[in-house]
């Protein structure tokens, strides 16, 4: 993705198209590019959809927790003044969604979670001890995918790159830690605004039962299944995810006028 990173007061964030803003969460370990087959997508649509570079590595490390995060989206959100606005998380992308939506409930109209954490997950907390092994930490990559080609040495080298940098490691952790401590399941039933749920059937970050908790906890949610898919469906199959979300979308009427 070779698109231009816009900065604006304090926010870096990509930014394409006009209409109902589509506001994307990136994941713990995610790059801005792993959404391109929504950038490509649905501006042609009329939608705007933004995505914030997250200060996982930014802020203090007592403040790297997803409560932090959250309070930054808010500000994200108000700096450039949105409204109606549907929030769109992967893995903890989804997590800081989801808070949010509990802090801030009447101003979020819907949400996209695939892969969510915030019930149960995988976290980095339990893995990667050899982090000067590359080999190690390329297999523990791959396997965030069914098809393992997905992974790129691009994507292999950054998270190489993330965990041998000691400052990142550390708050990479942090926040691994911390979306353990935020458990989300008594909020879920207070969570009245439409939510998609889109899942890989092969998901071994978040399980399928974490999706199917996900579905029974949230009021008004709906479960979608991409076959042959890891933890990301946007990235393994952007064409089926962006058909889900258009779908969901229209059938709850975020269409601009």
């Amino acid at each position: 993705m070779n698109r231009e990173l816009k900065k604006d007061g304090d926010f870096a964030f990509l930014e394409a198209g006009e209409g109902i803003p589509l506001i994307i969460l990136h994941g713990l370990m995610g790059n801005l590019s792993n959404f391109e087959g929504m950038f490509d997508y649905f501006p042609k649509k009329g939608y705007r959809v933004l995505m914030p570079q997250l200060p996982i590595y930014d802020l203090p490390l007592l403040k790297t927790n997803v409560k932090n995060l959250s309070k930054f989206v808010k500000s994200f959100v108000k700096h450039l003044q949105l409204e109606n606005y549907v929030l769109i998380g992967n893995s903890l992308g989804g997590h800081i969604a989801l808070y949010y939506a509990k802090m801030n409930p009447t101003q979020v109209d819907g949400m996209i979670l695939t892969g969510s954490s915030g019930l149960y997950e995988n976290t980095l907390s339990e893995g990667y001890p050899r982090r000067g092994d590359y080999e190690y930490i390329k297999k523990k990559v791959q396997d965030v995918f069914y098809n393992p080609e997905v992974a790129t040495k691009e994507i292999i080298d950054e998270s190489f790159e993330t965990l041998n940098d000691r400052s990142k490691l550390i708050r990479t952790l942090t926040i691994a830690k911390s979306a353990m401590r935020h458990n989300m399941a008594k909020d879920l039933p207070k969570m009245q605004m439409p939510v998609c749920l889109i899942w890989g059937k092969n998901d071994t970050v978040t399980p399928p039962n974490v999706g199917e908790e996900f579905n029974k906890l949230l009021p008004n949610s709906e479960l979608n299944w991409v076959d042959k898919c890891g933890h990301a469906p946007m990235m393994e199959h952007p064409d089926t995810f962006n058909k889900i979300v258009e779908q969901w979308l229209v059938k709850h009427n975020f269409i601009s006028k």
